[in-house]
């Protein structure tokens, strides 16, 4: 039987969705819960390998299991056994061949920041601290988020370290928002690559600084170079909101 899973985490003290040979992941956590209540060693498929740092509104895994227990009832059942950085949103049956990751059609990300120059314990942990320092211009942060809504090759907004066959990529949405102190940018689009939205983040803020130009920002897309001087922001700041399949 094939389950599709809903979670929620507080990444900070996770070092990422995939399991790994030192420190505890989301995956781990999640395969060890499931263990606990069927006893069965499940393996789970997550919708995307969140990095270390990185929260998680809606990610959906999936996995197959004999056990008794009915599809609907599957969130609960974990929720006595997980931690607290780490709950079952939702559970319910998928057709045999769903798969988490491979059937992804669409995803949606929020990266936050807040402007002050003394860290905000209440909002550090989940928002990057920026300075006013060059004074943000808003409105050229919203000009310049225009320029990346579409299908581009965003080579100069991926890491070293992306293994994707191909850089282009389909940006569905991007809206900035500013409310008072705090600053969300939410991106939609059909995949991203390595640390996209963080650089994206990173290179708005600039542009609103006045430290980048919208210019800049459409030679990246043309020529794929990431300048020296652009920032890729903490993953503190990124949560993943929902996946669309």
């Amino acid at each position: 039987m094939k389950i599709k899973l809903t979670l929620t985490y507080d990444g900070t003290d996770f070092c990422g969705w995939q399991r790994q040979k030192k420190g505890v992941s989301v995956q781990e956590t999640v395969e060890d819960a499931l263990f606990k209540i069927t006893g069965e060693k499940i393996k789970i498929v997550g919708s995307g390998r969140t990095d270390a740092g990185v929260h998680a509104l809606g990610q959906v895994a999936s996995f197959s299991s004999s056990g008794g227990i009915p599809p609907e009832k599957y969130a609960k059942a974990l929720n006595t056994v997980l931690p607290a950085g780490v709950k079952a949103v939702k559970s319910e049956r998928a057709e045999d061949n769903f798969d988490a990751c491979r059937s992804a059609k669409i995803k949606t990300y929020r990266y936050s920041a807040y402007i002050s120059d003394t860290v905000l314990p209440l909002k550090d942990r989940y928002a990057t601290m920026v300075t006013d320092y060059p004074e943000i211009d808003f409105s050229k942060i919203e000009s310049a988020a225009k320029l990346l809504v579409g299908t581009h090759d965003f080579k100069a907004f991926c890491a070293s370290g992306n293994s994707s066959k191909t850089t282009v990529r389909t940006i569905y949405d991007l809206k900035a928002e500013k409310k008072g102190a705090d600053i969300d940018f939410t991106v939609t689009g059909n995949g991203f690559l390595y640390n996209m939205v963080r650089i994206i983040a990173g290179v708005l803020i600039a542009v609103g600084r006045g430290e980048f130009s919208e210019d800049d920002v459409k030679k990246m897309l043309e020529t794929g170079v990431r300048p020296m001087n652009v920032k890729t922001l903490s993953p503190k700041g990124l949560c993943l909101l929902k996946v669309e399949y």
